[in-house]
């Protein structure tokens, strides 16, 4: 039996699409969260939205996790797309800056300033 796909609750702040994973991303649905958040990544280039990971509910992110992240930066990219995360529970902070994922994209404490940032250019 297959899971209900995971929710995201996408929400628009103006030109930004905010996306909620919560819980933990693992080896068990990161493919859940990679489908989650293809559909909006559609909408992610230059003159397009940007998108953002609120990740304020996220308790836990694997290396499995990891790897959706830097596959929406590395089709994003290209075509001129923006993408940042906001606001990690500590454990999740660590995680990213121990895999130096902050050099892939910008993490910023609240989701607030990423909104400021991402719309700022």
């Amino acid at each position: 039996m297959s899971q209900p796909p995971m929710d995201l609750s996408p929400r628009r702040i103006g030109d930004v699409i905010v996306l909620g994973p919560v819980g933990r991303i693992d080896h068990l649905n990161a493919d859940d969260f990679r489908a989650a958040v293809e559909p909006h990544l559609a909408h992610c280039e230059a003159g397009g939205a940007s998108l953002l990971f609120d990740l304020s509910a996220l308790e836990y992110i694997s290396s499995s996790g990891l790897r959706v992240l830097m596959v929406a930066a590395k089709q994003s990219k290209p075509r001129g797309g923006r993408i940042a995360v906001a606001a990690p529970h500590p454990v999740v902070a660590e995680v990213l800056e121990i895999s130096r994922f902050n050099l892939v994209f910008p993490v910023h404490a609240t989701v607030a300033d990423a909104v400021q940032a991402l719309a700022a250019g």
